[in-house]
């Protein structure tokens, strides 16, 4: 049903009956990186939450998963890796699913990351196309991850001197929770709303995934970047030079499609920059928007923000993003 013609986040394939429109369909997704925190343990949390998010995007319940790992075995102790693993079982158990298998290669530079299966009724699927003029869009936790990580890094290569960038340790953990915290309860909340296009913001940034929605939905969109949350401390460290190569080629990529007179450079890289395990962005009727953010806050996602909304396209082209100061 669903192949990687439209960008969408998970591949869909249905086993029922072509002519059931609630027939099972099984999602399966696959997803992994090298670390972006110090600690082994939060690395697969975070690795495990960001694969398992593809399958909440695209309204589906995750059933089981797959390891997928790669480690210097010649260059770290097996028990960073088992630190690593036992941080991604955490957050399948959170997810209420098994761990049945998976793969190990010995690798340069350590990698995890998980195969997701899952299901839904065919009726049920969400996909990153069919937005309409008038959706407003919902943002389900705040930006900034890609920077945080990046001045994480930054600092860990310090080494004891700590000469690299100054965040609080209340900043990383709160990055941290945020991007080890899963969308399963933000996707839960959306169920009885009519959304009309989801898809979570990973690593083309909020500018990349919302413009592969309104290419696909040919409309086109506006940002309010006052309303767009941020993690604390992301501003500042990117207004200190801060911010992984990722952000800034996803800029450069964005301008051509993105109108944003007078806003400064350091605001079009925090909408660029490149997220890790980031959250839900939604569309749905103005008229449901309070209400569908209401209620997701109410199951626990605090962070729930109404960032812009999708427009009618002017002219031949589609697919482009006013940002609004």
């Amino acid at each position: 049903m669903v192949g990687f013609e439209s960008a969408d986040d998970a591949a869909v394939f249905r086993i029922g009956r072509a002519d059931d429109p609630d027939a099972e369909t099984i999602l399966s997704t696959v997803d992994f990186f090298t670390p972006i925190v110090e600690s082994p343990f939060d690395f697969g949390r975070i690795a495990a939450a960001n694969a398992l998010s593809d399958i909440y995007a695209m309204g589906g319940e995750p059933l089981f998963a797959l390891n997928v790992v790669g480690f210097p075995t010649a260059k770290l102790p097996l028990e960073v890796l088992a630190e690593i693993l036992a941080g991604g079982a955490r957050t399948a158990t959170e997810a209420g699913i098994p761990i049945l298998g998976g793969h190990t290669v010995v690798f340069d530079v350590p990698v995890y990351g998980m195969v997701v299966n899952g299901r839904a009724k065919a009726s049920r699927i969400r996909r990153n196309i069919g937005a309409h003029p008038g959706d407003a869009l919902i943002l389900t936790k705040p930006i900034g991850s890609g920077i945080l990580s990046c001045a994480l890094r930054a600092r860990a290569l310090a080494g004891l001197l700590r000469h690299g960038p100054e965040i609080s340790k209340e900043e990383e953990a709160t990055a941290v929770e945020t991007m080890a915290r899963l969308n399963r309860s933000a996707a839960q909340a959306a169920e009885p709303f009519p959304v009309s296009a989801s898809t979570d913001v990973t690593g083309y940034g909020l500018l990349g995934h919302l413009r592969e929605m309104a290419t696909g939905s040919h409309v086109d969109a506006e940002v309010d970047l006052h309303a767009v949350p941020l993690l604390p401390g992301v501003r500042r460290l990117v207004e200190a030079g801060i911010a992984p190569d990722g952000s800034h080629r996803n800029l450069a990529s964005s301008r051509p499609f993105v109108d944003a007179p007078g806003l400064r450079e350091t605001d079009l890289l925090l909408l660029a920059d490149a997220q890790t395990s980031g959250g839900l962005l939604l569309a749905v009727p103005e008229r449901h928007v309070e209400a569908l953010a209401s209620a997701i806050r109410g199951a626990g996602d605090g962070n729930a923000t109404v960032v812009g909304r999708f427009r009618e396209a002017r002219g031949a082209e589609h697919g482009r993003i006013s940002v609004r100061p």
